[in-house]
């Protein structure tokens, strides 16, 4: 199971948010590439960099620092927030994005997304589904559809999707543990390369998540709030 940590920005700064809320905003460094060298220093191959400020305004906002980041680490990035447009995507991978996280896009505009599939390659793109209270919230998490998170899921296999990151918005930043009832229905039934975000509160949530067949997690909160050490994300992925 990939180990990735998170590294979210408003105004080029590290921060975290508590439930999607852009008022409980929490800065925790000033420089996000000296975190990401700490965490490739550790072992650690994978990076969450979400554009907080392009979710809300829907553009990237802040593609200065995935390029400084891709530029002075090896790190293998996933980067989301206002990927609203095919040339919103190509910016993102020139600035060395490894595979781009689309949320709100695949709600409001599914044929477009449809088409970054064809055109950029199921590998390479993340579907975000973001739900509350079982349905998807978009828009930086703002706005609240009908959509289930179950039917979102299964449509986007349909269409060739292989790569899902979860995020439950009432449990992500709250240190409450993963919603993994939600993260074991959906891999029961589709099996796709899901990722789960939100909740992880200390390592016992991190085994369990491996154990029900995740394919990766997202560490926020816990790392920053020292819940979690550098130190034992490395044991982790020691012990394969």
């Amino acid at each position: 199971m990939r180990l990735i940590p998170a590294i979210d920005i408003i105004e080029g700064k590290c921060v975290r948010l508590t439930q999607g809320q852009y008022h409980t905003v929490k800065v925790y460094h000033d420089d996000p590439l000296e975190v990401a060298l700490e965490f490739e220093n550790h072992g650690i191959e994978y990076l969450h960099l979400v554009d907080l400020e392009g979710a809300k305004e829907s553009k990237s906002v802040n593609l200065n620092v995935l390029e400084k980041i891709a530029r002075k680490t090896n790190l293998k990035i996933d980067f989301g927030g206002g990927m609203k447009s095919k040339e919103s995507m190509v910016q993102a991978f020139s600035a060395g994005a490894h595979q781009v996280t689309i949320g709100s896009l695949a709600i409001k505009n599914e044929l477009l997304v449809v088409d970054f599939l064809k055109e950029f390659g199921s590998q390479q793109i993340i579907i975000g589904a973001d739900y509350k209270k079982g349905n998807i919230a978009i828009n930086g998490w703002t706005e609240n559809t009908q959509e289930s998170i179950s039917s979102f899921i299964h449509q986007w296999t349909e269409y060739g999707a292989n790569y899902f990151i979860a995020t439950n918005i009432h449990q992500d930043g709250t240190l409450r543990g993963p919603d993994f009832d939600t993260y074991q229905m959906i891999l029961e039934q589709w099996n796709p390369f899901l990722i789960a975000s939100g909740g992880v509160s200390h390592m016992k949530d991190l085994h369990q998540l491996k154990n029900i067949g995740l394919g990766g997690a997202i560490i926020g909160k816990a790392y920053y709030e020292k819940c979690i050490s550098l130190n034992e994300m490395e044991d982790f992925i020691l012990s394969g």
